[in-house]
Formats: C-alpha cells, sequence, structure tokens
C-alpha cells in the first residue's frame, strides 16, 4: 500500500472539491450541504479513499465524476446520508395509527392497505409500522397489508432486508411484542434480536432517490411515513418531494412527518388530522 495511505485522515478536502460535491450532491440528491459540514464530509468520506486506496480528495472527486465513478456515486451516499432511527421513534405516531386511522380504513371496508415507508433508513420504522399493523390483523378478519419501504442508502436497505439489530435496540419494546415478533440470537456474547420471517415478508426494501423525476413506484397507497427524510432539504425541494409522493397517495390517505417538520405555507394537497398527521384533499 503507497506510504500516503498510512495517513489518509491527514488529508483535507479543499473547498473547491467541496464544492464540487457539495453542488452535485445537493442538485442530486436534494441533501444540503453548506460549508459547515465541509469536515463532516470529508470525515466520512476518509472510508472511501482508504477502501479504494486512493491518496487524496482530488483524484477522488475526479473519480466520482468520471464515468467509470458511477459505482462510486451510490457508496458515496451511502457515507453521507444521515439515518438516525429507532423502533416506535415518535410513538404518538403509531398510537394515532392504532387507535384511530386503522378502526377507520377498517369500518370503511377497506381491508387491504398498502404503505409506503419513505426515507426508511435502517428498518426500524417499516418494521414498527408491520407490528402495529400485525397487531391489528390478529384482531380484524380480513385485514391484510403490504409495506414498501425505500431509502437512498443501499447499506441501510441491507440492514433492513436483513432485519438484525443489537439487543438493546428494543428494549423498550413490551415484553409480549418482543416474544411475537423478535428471536434472539444464540451467540449470548453478542446479543442480537432478527424479526420473524412473517413479518420481514410483509415489507419490500427498494432504492429511491427524493430527487428522481419519476419514482418508479407503481402502487398507490393508503398510509405514507416520510419522517425526518426531508430536513437536510431546501424547503423548495421539500415542496416538490411532498407533492411527488402524494401523486402515490390515495384520496383521502394519510401522510406522516417528523415532528421538526411541517407543510406550513407549501403548496401540497393535504389537511391537518392533527399535528405532523396529514389526509390527502
Amino acid at each position: 500500500m503507497d506510504n500516503n495511505l498510512l495517513n489518509i485522515y491527514n488529508i483535507t478536502l479543499s473547498d473547491k472539491e467541496f464544492l464540487r460535491l457539495s453542488n452535485f450532491i445537493q442538485s442530486n440528491y436534494g441533501i444540503k450541504m453548506p460549508p459547515a459540514k465541509k469536515s463532516i464530509l470529508q470525515g466520512r468520506l476518509h472510508k472511501r479513499l482508504r477502501k479504494l486506496q486512493i491518496a487524496d480528495f482530488k483524484t477522488y472527486v475526479d473519480y466520482v465524476f468520471s464515468e467509470e465513478g458511477k459505482e462510486e456515486i451510490i457508496h458515496m451516499m451511502d457515507v453521507v446520508s444521515t439515518n438516525k432511527t429507532d423502533f416506535y421513534r415518535e410513538p404518538v405516531h403509531f398510537e394515532t395509527l392504532k387507535e384511530t386511522i386503522l378502526p377507520d380504513i377498517y369500518n370503511e371496508n377497506k381491508k387491504n392497505i398498502k404503505v409506503w415507508s419513505a426515507g426508511c433508513s435502517s428498518g426500524e420504522e417499516p418494521y414498527t409500522i408491520a407490528i402495529v399493523l400485525n397487531e391489528f390483523k390478529l384482531k380484524n378478519p380480513g385485514f391484510d397489508y403490504q409495506i414498501i419501504a425505500t431509502d437512498i442508502s443501499t447499506q441501510m436497505l441491507k440492514t433492513g432486508a436483513n432485519a438484525i439489530y443489537p439487543e438493546e435496540r428494543i428494549e423498550m419494546i413490551p415484553l409480549d411484542i418482543k416474544k411475537r415478533y423478535f428471536l434472539k440470537s444464540k451467540d449470548r456474547t453478542k446479543p442480537k434480536v432478527r424479526v420473524i420471517k412473517e413479518l420481514r415478508d410483509k415489507i419490500k426494501f427498494q432504492r429511491l432517490n427524493f430527487m428522481d423525476d419519476i419514482y418508479r413506484i407503481n402502487e398507490s397507497f393508503d398510509i405514507m411515513f416520510c419522517r425526518n427524510a426531508l430536513i437536510y432539504f431546501e424547503r423548495e425541494n421539500q415542496e416538490i418531494v411532498i407533492n411527488k409522493l402524494c401523486n402515490k397517495l390515495n384520496l383521502g390517505g394519510y401522510f406522516f412527518l417528523g415532528h421538526s417538520e411541517s407543510i406550513t405555507n407549501m403548496n401540497v394537497p393535504l389537511k391537518v388530522l392533527q399535528p405532523t398527521i396529514y389526509i390527502k384533499i
């Protein structure tokens, strides 16, 4: 290995190369990269330089924008995207889903629903949705569901599809739910759990870029979660993305945003049901 690679963590990302990358990332993926994020981007990309045995950022950036570097863009976005999630994150959403939305849908004689978890990260959100829906299914004859989970990060999608998590991640989940939906690993030196196959089979994971002109998803949905996925986007792009998502949401369908997000002053076909929960009109 080149001796220069031994000091890779001392290599800095120049303002010029940062600007090339940040403009590309925001234009093509919507994620804001202001100058204050230069050191974060530099730190996250170090692992890609080491993996590729590239000794400086200029060579790396030139590679990213070359014909042969197209595949690297996918790996770059894996490390650039922020992936913070938990099971039952923002629990009031799942309580409302359980107590209000699902009974209303069922009472309208809609027995087979489709849900989209957009910006699903490592899968905790769609699996939490699946648990809530499956619990409802156990008590309501004829009810069934399918879930699509999308993200920009191929690494997060792989984690979600594998459905294996450190056991500590489910500590807050009630014991009866843990017993019903999670299997413990036999190796207790590294305690892990895996979501049961019945739920895994209900979720289809696929890659999607919010900034694509057309979303290659043919289904329409009754419920859509897009929580904390657009907070790094410019307001204008947030509105564009929400409208594109709503094109896939059935009339009267439900749309969830994160608690730090809002559609105030946006031209989108949604009305408030309660804070951060909307109905398509």
